[in-house]
């Protein structure tokens, strides 16, 4: 028999934890576009840009269309599912109504790539920006031993244990605070890279986009599914649906407008910075974009600006992508698919503090010890695992609750969907056949903890036993 949680029966018990000791709604539709922003727009942009150069060249800004365009598809279906079923889970909780238990758990397991690798993936760069900053602000950096991982010329990332460390600080002690910071640091954050198009398009060559697709389609594809990494993130928002006011209305809404941003603001980032600087400079350079600025300006001051809105950046995508991360494993854990320390909420913050420290511990170790090269493609092969399955939720969802109240519905329904598949397919097959045979090991070990833990302890089933010998 398939185990499936109907869409009332999440959010029933969702309300019901709320009532007691649980999460409280906090966060409006501006607050919530602010974690959103915060979720995305970070090492993606200010660290990935240049391996997207390097593989596309100037058709770069192609690359984060086409990513764009996949992640538009699956926007649109996020926003459907989380209208519907406006809890914590996000797309764990989304399969778990559609597609059963042990396609929920496998989803909820590749969220450990989205969310809890990315946060090392993403804290990774943090050190890099942190010492362009430091060097034009005392003309010193630390030592790459102390700010760099083994591979690439350091010993231990010390930076990328310290952002994720103060992350989970502030997480631990509200959302309404995090959620503050949040929206603080995303202004900055816009606000920089704004400034830095305006400079950058000072210095514009068209000669720099020429010849475009410096490595044809091949380029282009391999070029989207890096890029797609710095989109990695918009669908946390679906992870605060019991924290947000009138989640059916803002959660849909809120994707949509980080996702319109974000794209409008990397595309105007790619193209200023491949006119400013050819596509084999920006290729070679890990912290590009205060690179350009100082030599626009000609001076290190406006690179320090530049590097001051990257750690503002990367510091909120490990505080937004921590917080979807533990709100996941809390799902799972009141489904008693992962041990119960993860659900625990403290009646004192309303937040999951043991969660919240372990999240932290755990992804501490590889952001201080592992080259970021190694991680993003992982990272975006399981979201994009993760995405295929959200855009066949919303078929299954439709197809096995017709009359559910949806506050959104997805345009061009169905084919709309088999498009965010396709798309996601397309770009997973860009990552290459290395990520692939890692991703395998890595869905392997899912289903053996699934069938050894999971599937014995969930509650699902628990509950089902314990009506049968009532009613018996």
């Amino acid at each position: 028999m398939q185990r499936i949680k109907s869409p009332d029966q999440l959010v029933a018990e969702s309300g019901a934890d709320l009532e007691g000791h649980g999460l409280k709604r906090t966060m409006g539709l501006f607050q919530l576009v602010c974690f959103g922003v915060g979720a995305i727009v970070g090492t993606g942009i200010f660290v990935g840009l240049s391996d997207s150069v390097a593989e596309a060249g100037p058709a770069v800004v192609v690359s984060f269309a086409l990513a764009a365009i996949t992640c538009v598809f699956t926007a649109f279906s996020f926003a459907e599912l989380g209208g519907a079923i406006p809890v914590s889970g996000s797309s764990y909780s989304f399969a778990y109504a559609t597609l059963g238990e042990r396609v929920a758990f496998l989803t909820g397991w590749c969220l450990l790539l989205e969310y809890g690798v990315s946060v090392s993936a993403v804290a990774v760069g943090w050190g890099q920006y942190l010492n362009e900053l430091l060097n034009s602000l005392v003309g010193r950096q630390l030592p790459a031993a102390l700010s760099s991982p083994p591979g690439d010329g350091g010993v231990v990332n010390i930076p990328a244990v310290v952002v994720i460390l103060l992350a989970a600080l502030l997480l631990v002690r509200g959302v309404r605070e995090s959620a503050r910071a949040t929206a603080v640091m995303a202004v900055v954050k816009i606000a920089v890279l704004i400034l830095f198009c305006a400079v950058a398009f000072t210095a514009f060559t068209s000669d720099n986009l020429s010849p475009f697709a410096t490595h044809g389609l091949a380029g282009i594809t391999s070029g989207a599914s890096l890029a797609f990494f710095s989109y990695i993130g918009f669908d946390a928002i679906t992870t605060a649906g019991e924290e947000v006011k009138d989640p059916r209305r803002n959660v849909p809404l809120a994707i949509m407008i980080c996702l319109g941003v974000v794209t409008l603001l990397y595309c105007l980032v790619a193209v200023a910075a491949i006119g400013a600087m050819s596509a084999a400079d920006v290729a070679s350079q890990p912290a590009a974009l205060s690179l350009i600025v100082n030599r626009v300006t000609d001076s290190t001051l406006g690179g320090g600006v530049i590097a001051f809105g990257a750690v503002v950046a990367i510091a909120s995508v490990v505080l937004a992508v921590m917080y979807g991360q533990t709100r996941v494993l809390m799902s799972m854990s009141r489904d008693g698919l992962v041990p119960r320390v993860f659900e625990h909420v403290s009646p004192k913050t309303s937040t999951p503090v043991a969660n919240t420290w372990i999240v932290a511990a755990v992804f501490a170790v590889p952001a201080a010890v592992v080259p970021l090269d190694v991680v993003i493609n992982l990272t975006t092969i399981g979201t994009l695992a993760v995405m295929a399955v959200v855009n066949v939720a919303v078929i299954a969802l439709r197809r096995r609750n017709p009359d559910l109240r949806r506050s959104f519905r997805v345009p061009l329904y169905p084919v709309s969907p088999v498009l965010g598949v396709a798309f996601c397919l397309y770009l997973m097959y860009g990552t290459g056949w290395t990520t692939w045979v890692q991703f395998a090991v890595f869905l392997v070990a899912g289903a053996l903890v699934y069938a050894l833990y999971g599937r014995r302890h969930s509650r699902l089933v628990v509950s089902t036993r314990e009506r049968a010998a009532r009613e018996a």
